[in-house]
């Protein structure tokens, strides 16, 4: 590729299409680049389904994210999606489970409540009255987010993809190699691909997941985990609606280290524990679940619903966490170029923050600007220790 741009986006997951979009919005000459192709399956994007909700505890630039990125996710399916008879955003509200003075539910709802964000806090009769599909067995109440839901994941970040090409964003289909600094000037210049192309740029964008560690591992080896994470999809009985949307809500037991979303467009009812799995290498490692955590979703399952005791698996996937140590992303400009950008520590809970991020990256980038920081690369230790989720 002999052009040159004015910024180049390495990942074309939820972080860089977004990205990516936003910059070719304020009309830089963008490049998107992927070894597999946006949304692709190796992708941590790349799964059938992710949770946007707003109940952060006391974290409140996460709220306002989620609350802004919400918008525009409907803003966005509405614009792209009207003529395909699909939608990247299912409202099927969203339950935070709680017992006793659950924290971070407490918290979340004075987070909630300064900004205006509707929920209501329901206690176990109501929650029983609403939702009796599920069996509430430990809990003592619960956040309800009524305009809360689920994203179709793999179908958002390729039609956001789409999108930005539609708009002048080009796309390379290759993976690059780790970058070399040149002529000691602190600038990074180009990339050369494993094909041995080379990419120009005046700044580059590196929002690659699970491959940041590999593409930098003396920076990122041990500041971002990638882990193994399995999720289960399981047969509802025929003809029975309580578990589907508007009557089965998604939701989340953070005690407990589990999730589930209910069936949409008949993909079946999914449950994820939470918790984080082994080491894992995107590239290479198979994605076969385990009979383990299989077994403990069948439990999640038996526990909470019930009528669903003896449902079927009709579908699993391994996918992954880039896990920071506290679970705030990674927002920051690399310490040895000064036009290098590591955008990523999704760590489970970044896909719905997708259009919020790409919105401040893009003006970061375009103004050169500093992060929160949170954000920050100095902030990212060597110790696990997850705080926001």
């Amino acid at each position: 590729m002999n052009q040159t741009f004015d910024v180049a986006v390495i990942g074309a997951g939820v972080f860089g299409t977004w990205t990516a979009y936003e910059l070719n919005r304020a009309g830089l000459r963008v490049v998107l680049v992927d070894a597999y192709g946006a949304g692709n399956s190796r992708s941590s994007s790349g799964d059938e389904s992710r949770i946007i909700r707003m109940s952060y505890g006391a974290s409140e630039i996460y709220t306002r994210w989620s609350w802004r990125a919400l918008k525009l996710w409907k803003d966005f399916s509405a614009e792209f999606c009207e003529d395909t008879g699909h939608t990247l955003f299912h409202q099927t509200g969203v339950l935070l489970l709680a017992q006793g003075d659950y924290a971070h539910a407490l918290d979340s709802e004075q987070t909630l409540a300064k900004y205006g964000i509707p929920f209501e806090r329901l206690d176990r009769a109501e929650l029983e009255k609403r939702f009796p599909q599920f069996n509430f067995g430990g809990v003592d109440w619960a956040i309800y987010e009524p305009d809360s839901g689920a994203l179709m994941a793999w179908r958002a970040v390729q039609t956001v993809a789409q999108a930005a090409l539609q708009r002048g964003v080009s796309f390379l289909n290759e993976a690059v190699l780790p970058p070399i600094s040149t002529g000691g000037t602190g600038r990074l210049t180009e990339l050369t691909t494993h094909s041995g192309n080379k990419l120009h740029a005046d700044k580059f964008i590196f929002a690659c997941g699970p491959w940041l560690p590999k593409l930098f591992p003396a920076l990122l080896a041990e500041r971002i985990h990638v882990t193994r994470q399995e999720v289960f999809y399981f047969g509802t009985p025929s003809g029975d609606a309580r578990f589907a949307p508007p009557h089965c809500p998604t939701w989340i037991d953070f005690a407990a280290e589990v999730y589930g979303l209910p069936s949409l467009e008949a993909r079946g009812f999914k449950v994820a524990p939470d918790r984080h799995g082994g080491a894992f290498d995107p590239d290479n490692d198979e994605r076969l679940v385990t009979d383990t955590t299989l077994q403990t979703a069948r439990q999640t399952l038996a526990r909470r619903f019930p009528a669903l005791k003896d449902a079927p698996l009709i579908e699993s996937r391994v996918c992954q966490y880039e896990n920071t140590s506290n679970g705030d992303f990674l927002i920051d400009r690399h310490p040895d170029f000064t036009n290098v950008w590591l955008v990523g520590g999704g760590s489970g809970h970044g896909f719905k923050h997708g259009p919020a991020l790409g919105e401040y990256v893009a003006a970061r980038i375009i103004a050169n600007d500093s992060v929160e920081q949170e954000f920050s690369l100095a902030t990212k230790a060597n110790v696990k220790a997850r705080a926001i989720y």
